[in-house]
């Protein structure tokens, strides 16, 4: 239930994406004949009076089409409101709109998440810390066999105690030991372990292990005072998880070879969405919020086939006075889509082959 769970929210906001386009282009009286959930066969449809809605096989990705390029369109070419010719400042909001939709949404189901579940208040701390996630595969606490869930009970026999102190104590114990081998007590499913993790000298000579700390505890919660508050909590709450996706995208341009095995397809996705059902239902609220902010800031990048790419094209036209030739924007956009696709097979395929299910199928 819980992967099926992660499917439907990753389906929203496609859709959610996908009606931003859609009511920025009707809201203007911009013709858009097709309004697709999902990619490959037709599973269901129907014909409104200007627009077919249908429901595909892979609900993976959607589109909305325009009467544009359609050469059975009984709509005249230089009819004003065909999208393409409309003046870029329209075009430019039916494009970016499906961007703004994912932001405005995750703000939202933050705002309903903080609502319904309270605000934090404390920590119930358990002993040790809690690893939520190992960086990358290559990282030195990878290569030792540290797994996301693990809870590090203690480092080189000094026990990391139920209270606020332990994180920053594993910290600097790992950070004033560069290269240097430590023996961790790690707990794994009610199990204890003993790991030797070698930390890496970072730029600054401090060690690193390539791990996210966090907390061992269950959070308590109190009764928001005003809305206000839950707007505000909600506000900083975004701002942060833009902040830290925006820096994620960022590292893959200035530090590709150590991040790009944290790139995730589809598959990836849902796993992680599962998890976060399974430890607690409201925790999907989160997983919604995270990933519609994703698909925000992957949709924006200036790359070919994505609405960043699109935007792009509009700029150039606006500095030259004219759009680019259709054979140049046809040719980088196919070919765009033609990687992109081929990502994420590979991704798919990849992701896949590391779900744990296949693991201990083909040990």
């Amino acid at each position: 239930m819980s992967v099926l769970a992660a499917i439907a929210v990753l389906a929203v906001l496609i859709l959610v994406h996908e009606l931003g386009h859609f009511l920025a282009a009707r809201l203007q009286g911009i013709y858009a004949n097709r309004f697709s959930l999902g990619f490959g066969p037709i599973l269901w449809k129907y014909q409104g009076s200007e627009t077919e809605y249908a429901i595909r096989a892979f609900p993976l990705g959607g589109f909305v089409g325009f009467p544009d390029d359609d050469p059975d369109s009984p709509i005249p070419p230089d009819d004003p409101n065909l999208l393409r010719n409309r003046p870029i400042l329209d075009r430019a909001i039916v494009i970016s709109a499906g961007v703004i939709a994912n932001l405005v949404f995750a703000y939202i189901v933050l705002v309903a998440l903080i609502g319904l579940q309270g605000v934090p208040e404390n920590i119930n701390y358990q002993p040790g810390v809690l690893i939520p996630e190992v960086l990358a595969e290559t990282s030195p606490a990878a290569q030792a066999g540290i797994q996301a869930g693990d809870v590090v009970l203690a480092i080189e026999g000094q026990t990391l105690d139920a209270n606020p102190d332990s994180i920053p104590l594993l910290q600097e114990r790992i950070q004033s030991n560069p290269n240097q081998p430590l023996e961790l007590t790690l707990e794994r499913n009610s199990q204890r372990l003993s790991v030797q993790v070698i930390p890496e000298a970072g730029a600054d000579g401090k060690g690193r292990i390539g791990v996210q700390l966090f907390p061992n505890g269950t959070p308590i919660y109190r009764r928001p005072s005003n809305p206000f508050e839950v707007l505000g909590l909600a506000a900083d709450r975004f701002q942060n998880i833009v902040v830290r996706t925006a820096q994620g995208f960022a590292q893959l341009v200035t530090n590709f070879q150590s991040v790009a095995g944290q790139v995730g397809g589809p598959v990836r996705i849902v796993e992680e969405g599962a998890k976060f059902a399974q430890n607690d239902s409201a925790n999907l609220l989160l997983f919604a919020a995270i990933i519609s902010v994703n698909l925000a800031i992957l949709n924006i990048l200036p790359l070919p086939a994505l609405d960043g790419g699109q935007l792009a094209f509009l700029l150039i036209e606006g500095l030259r006075g004219k759009p680019l030739p259709s054979k140049i924007q046809d040719g980088v956009m196919q070919t765009g889509l033609m990687l992109l696709l081929g990502l994420g097979v590979f991704l798919i395929v990849r992701d896949t082959a590391q779900l744990e299910f296949f693991q201990q199928f083909f040990q």
